[in-house]
């Protein structure tokens, strides 16, 4: 048997892989399982982006390589919602890059910037994908736990010495996904000056920016004085224009580091199929139209999610944006216990917050993925879990 090498042994398992076994011995048994596990909502993405796709899937054009340029119209595209929606100007040749998903580009930057010896500070909780691509490029995750006390955001000031010489890569992520915390202003200040004295990348996982309830708005940090020397911004359409599967999203920022990622992935990929491009760029000129709505839809779940769950006997925290409820696990349970009885005695899949990092543990994660009912229905079967 060929054995893996070490840093895929270094791989933590990925996040719902025994839940999906799980889920499908339970529903066979004829249990009604509501899946409030995976950030996929089950929502029509918008028309413009549908009938765009159909028209430019015919042009033959759009069926060759888009290697890393990609298509011109989605760039600008890019630039205009970035310049309308934060004021941030940026060169939509060397200042965007078009990804395969947000995580594409997340994922890869390592390899242009990690190397054995080196460190990236990585939020624990957070996106597996930070952790996974700094792992397999021979870099050590520096793990920092996103707590309570500390309004879930990385304490820079308590970084060690020792770590902060050795890292290239600051992962930040607000709105923050699982604990949907927001940054303020100060503290992207802060982040910027950080990097800048340490000489440290700041990679900015901003797939969240348009999900703020309630009139609060999410920045970009490229709205922030000195950030375009050292940061680059990821930008997704897949949960705010509910296209996950379509693979659409961008990186945005300094220009000599979108040059290395665009090296980077010109030996990984050859680009993302171009009528998906001209897809995604219908639907970024469409977005004041219609993303509220859709946030509308969140908002209405997350308010009724929320108040079911209180009434249950949860502990909840309302959030100003994401789609998720970050929820304190009831008596000091293990939070990958709690999800086992949960999904086994009521049929509710939640994601345990250990699945996505030690500094995740005490609490789960509920994804707004379903209509309210649903959620309502979720929050009493889950007050029966504890009770």
């Amino acid at each position: 048997m060929l054995k893996t090498n070490a840093r895929f042994g270094a791989l933590p398992p990925f996040p719902l892989a025994e839940m999906k076994a799980m889920r499908r011995r339970i529903e066979a048994a004829g249990v009604d399982v509501i899946d409030l596990g995976a950030g996929d909502a089950p929502l029509d993405p918008p028309r413009t982006a549908i009938d765009k796709l159909r028209e430019a899937a015919g042009d033959k054009s759009h069926s060759r390589y888009a290697f890393q340029s990609g298509l011109m119209s989605f760039r600008d595209a890019v630039a205009d919602f970035m310049q309308r929606r934060f004021g941030v100007t940026v060169d939509p040749v060397t200042e965007v890059l078009p990804l395969i998903g947000s995580k594409d580009g997340l994922a890869h930057l390592p390899f242009a910037y990690i190397g054995p010896g080196d460190a990236a500070v990585i939020p624990d909780p957070g996106y597996q994908a930070y952790l996974g691509s700094v792992t397999l490029a021979g870099g050590e995750p520096w793990l920092v736990p996103l707590r309570p006390e500390n309004d879930f955001l990385i304490p820079l000031g308590d970084l060690p010495s020792g770590v902060v010489d050795r890292t290239r890569i600051l992962y930040l992520n607000y709105p923050n996904n699982p604990t949907t915390a927001v940054a303020p202003d100060a503290y992207f200040e802060e982040a910027i000056r950080f990097c800048a004295e340490h000489d440290v990348l700041l990679a900015h996982d901003n797939a969240y920016s348009e999900f703020g309830f309630n009139g609060y708005r999410p920045r970009s940090i490229l709205e922030f004085e000195g950030a375009k020397d050292v940061a680059l911004e990821f930008h997704s359409l897949s949960k705010t224009f509910n296209m996950t599967g379509w693979r659409m999203g961008w990186a945005v920022g300094n220009a000599e580091m979108i040059g290395a990622l665009t090296k980077v992935k010109t030996f990984m990929d050859t680009g993302q199929f171009m009528a998906v491009q001209a897809a995604g760029a219908a639907a970024l000129n469409a977005a004041e139209a219609w993303v509220p709505g859709n946030i509308a839809v969140f908002e209405e779940r997350r308010d009724r999610a929320a108040a079911a769950l209180m009434s249950a006997g949860f502990e909840v925290a309302v959030p100003k944006a994401t789609m998720y409820l970050w929820i304190p696990v009831p008596r000091g349970e293990a939070s990958e216990a709690f999800a086992t009885r949960a999904l086994e005695q009521e049929g509710v899949i939640v994601l345990p917050g250990a699945a996505l990092g030690e500094g995740g543990e005490g609490f789960f994660r509920i994804a707004l993925t379903v209509d309210g009912d649903r959620l309502e229905e979720a929050a009493r079967r889950l007050g029966r879990v504890v009770a």
